[in-house]
């Protein structure tokens, strides 16, 4: 498996490990934003998010991506009023797809993706997601999504557990949030998770 480690500042953009091969064998913590970080998805209340029918979408489509990949399988995942994570687990290698559709783009290179790879999965997920969002919304030819998005690579059991408990405890701690526009102060945020995440080591 591989290195997420949440210590190291999770919430700074990632940089993706030069020639590393993210279509290889592992779990991978990914963070997938909003455009401009809209809450497209719905609101938190009490500490509970309340899913839209947008949310509705990207949460069903989340949850088709291990049928049209086959060597993946999903673990934790949470969807927050302007981005989502989620740990996806790379098997082993990719023996054939169970359907052609709505996620039938992983088939080929997006944007420099290399095909069954983290970023070929996360591009078809966008496009089938922004086309049923924009029928949903009447808005044709809209981007929906952050151009790019986060990942990390967990190396071992530990570090799932722990990514685990930080993707449970985002709703309930959606104050700190760096991606919440309001709430407390950034620098109050960083601190909060600091101390969040160092109470798991």
């Amino acid at each position: 498996m591989s290195p997420y480690n949440q210590n190291e500042n999770h919430h700074r953009r990632s940089v993706r490990l030069k020639d590393y091969d993210y279509s290889r064998r592992g779990a991978y913590f990914v963070t997938v934003c909003t455009r401009n970080k809209q809450p497209l998805f719905g609101e938190i209340i009490d500490g509970v998010m309340h899913l839209n029918d947008v949310a509705e979408i990207a949460r069903n489509y989340w949850l088709e991506i291990p049928g049209h990949f086959p060597n993946v399988t999903l673990d934790q995942f949470v969807i927050m009023p302007n981005h989502m994570h989620g740990i996806i687990v790379i098997t082993d290698d990719m023996v054939g797809a169970k359907h052609a559709s709505p996620l039938r783009l992983y088939k080929t290179k997006i944007h420099g993706a290399k095909p069954k790879s983290i970023g070929a999965i996360i591009a078809s997920f966008k496009s089938a997601t922004t086309k049923q969002i924009n029928l949903l919304l009447k808005t044709p030819g809209n981007s929906h999504w952050q151009r790019n998005y986060y990942e990390h690579i967990i190396r071992n059991e530990h570090e799932l557990n722990k990514t685990k408990r930080y993707i449970i405890n985002n709703p309930p701690k959606w104050e700190y949030d760096r991606k919440n526009r309001n709430g407390i102060p950034n620098d109050e945020k960083i601190k909060f998770w600091d101390r969040f995440l160092n109470e798991f080591e």
